[in-house]
């Protein structure tokens, strides 16, 4: 697993580095990795480094102290720099001083000079005519967006941005950008991933991310948050072995659908046969659709007659009346591991007592999307998604899955999953019964219920990936996707699961 780190854990780790190391030699160390990733780029766009030019955005405080510097760094491979201060009094006086000495230029944001948006013109020349722009606006300590020159002078820029540390504009701690914030190419970044590289909208303006350790390694608290790779989910996806029966690798009971909604029932019971070799048990109204579409799903028409299962996947289509009650009501008192989605949420939602039924110390999953979130906390999901789902899952004692571009998976005891996607393929009606069949798939595998919801968000993301971009083509290149249904995300599950295999043996 990839460790995130809070800001505040960040600053912590500093300052005791600090005591063993002095400030202005961390703050090169990290400038130096930004001028190497800077000069990199430079090269892979430009062919060179030297004769290029780089224009730094430059703020107040340590984060522009490290893009100065970075300028320094790059002056001495024969770039040209130019610092474009946006607070020339608050400029970090060591790096401003480096940076100078190397033959850099340093000017104003605004001037005498200053075109209609208030931009003075050698600042403006500066954006204009640089190969490559490194923003050091603001750093960790900032909140809220780019303010109006600082903002300008970033909608200007029409070459690749490198951040330092996080994009500047997007907040830290939740990744949320509600106003002018940089879009970067690249984000070089010191110690350890932050949540804004891996939560909302920063995952997309913090581009690339690549981590430099600048010393810190040692002085890390334990991350605050967890994402997981493809190798390790290969490694653990579970397989038949030698000795493995259909029953030995667990069988899942799959409660979904209805007459009026059949194809929850079939795309739910579809995921867990794909996801492992086991069986399938499903039971409802919808069993004769069922078997038409999965001959190898034992399908019954009810609950009660399921027979034995490891674990339940229960809720999409169920309806929210008192057949459905019955249903989950059913499902809990079975004493088997539960992921719950859909109708079973808005069930618990409205009737406190469904809580009662299920023993405490058998596993439940709850995977809500924001509206089915809002009805189990009693309030609307803010910004802090992940301090949201650590309070429901506490509350409830259960794991939390909540569904979005970036999927949160939290556990009862506060340990956090993240999958961050750049891409909202599975943005399609009946992809989230998808996810629900692969998970209790994978509870009734054995697999640890946080884990297993991590390891089906990674999934079902690449899943969702691999079927938007189907094969490509002379007309069609590999990046261009086209809109999926569930049904066609269903179908590259087997595809995904043998591409994270792939990675483990890798």
């Amino acid at each position: 697993m990839h460790g995130v780190w809070t800001p505040e854990q960040i600053r912590a780790a500093e300052q005791r580095l600090f005591t063993r190391t002095p400030e202005p030699a961390v703050m090169r160390r990290a400038a130096y990795a930004v001028s190497v990733r800077t000069a990199r780029l430079l090269t892979e766009l430009t062919g060179g480094v030297s004769g290029r030019h780089v224009t730094l955005l430059v703020g107040a405080g340590n984060n522009g102290g490290d893009a100065l510097w970075a300028g320094a760094f790059l002056r001495r491979r024969g770039v040209g720099v130019t610092a474009v201060l946006l607070a020339p009094e608050k400029a970090h006086a060591a790096g401003l001083a480096a940076l100078r000495r190397a033959g850099g230029r340093a000017v104003p944001a605004e001037g005498a000079s200053a075109d209609t948006a208030g931009i003075g013109a050698e600042a403006a020349d500066a954006v204009e005519r640089a190969n490559a722009v490194i923003d050091g606006i603001v750093g960790l300590s900032a909140r809220g967006p780019l303010r109006p020159t600082a903002a300008e002078l970033v909608r200007r820029v029409d070459v690749p941005i490198i951040a330092v540390d996080l994009p500047s504009g997007v907040d830290p701690v939740t990744g949320v950008v509600d106003g002018p914030a940089v879009p970067a190419d690249v984000t070089v970044t010191f110690g350890g991933l932050k949540p804004c590289h891996v939560l909302g909208a920063g995952v997309v303006h913090s581009g690339d991310v690549e981590v430099t350790d600048i010393g810190l390694a040692d002085d890390l608290a334990d991350p605050e948050l967890y994402l997981l790779q493809a190798a390790e989910i290969g490694a653990a996806w579970p397989v038949p072995g030698p000795t493995d029966d259909k029953y030995s690798q667990g069988v899942v009971g799959v409660a979904a659908g209805s007459a009026t909604y059949p194809g929850a029932a079939v795309l739910a019971s579809g995921a867990a046969v794909q996801a492992t070799a086991g069986m399938v048990r499903y039971a409802g109204p919808a069993a004769d659709v069922v078997r038409s579409h999965w001959p190898e799903v034992v399908a019954t028409g009810s609950v009660s007659d399921a027979g034995q299962v490891q674990a339940w996947a229960v809720g999409p289509g169920i309806g929210t009346g008192a057949s459905g009650r019955e249903v989950l009501l059913h499902v809990l008192e079975s004493g088997r591991p539960v992921c719950a989605d859909a109708d079973s949420i808005t069930l618990f939602a409205e009737d406190d007592t469904l809580w009662d039924a299920r023993d405490p110390d058998v596993p439940l999953v709850l995977t809500p999307h924001a509206g089915e979130f809002a009805r189990l906390a009693g309030a609307e999901l803010g910004a802090d998604r992940v301090g949201a789902a650590r309070e429901v899952a506490a509350r409830f004692d259960a794991v939390v899955l909540l569904k979005g571009n970036t999927t949160v998976v939290a556990a009862p005891e506060g340990r956090v999953l993240i999958n961050d996607s750049r891409h909202a393929w599975p943005a399609t009606a009946g992809s989230g019964d998808v996810l629900t069949g692969i998970i209790g798939a994978l509870l009734a595998s054995g697999i640890d219920p946080w884990l297993a919801c991590g390891y089906a968000a990674y999934v079902h993301a690449l899943a969702a990936d691999l079927a938007a971009h189907g094969t490509p083509t002379d007309h069609t290149p590999a990046e261009v996707g086209a809109p999926i249904g569930a049904s066609a995300l269903l179908a590259a599950v087997p595809t995904a699961i043998r591409s994270v295999r792939g990675s483990a043996l890798s």
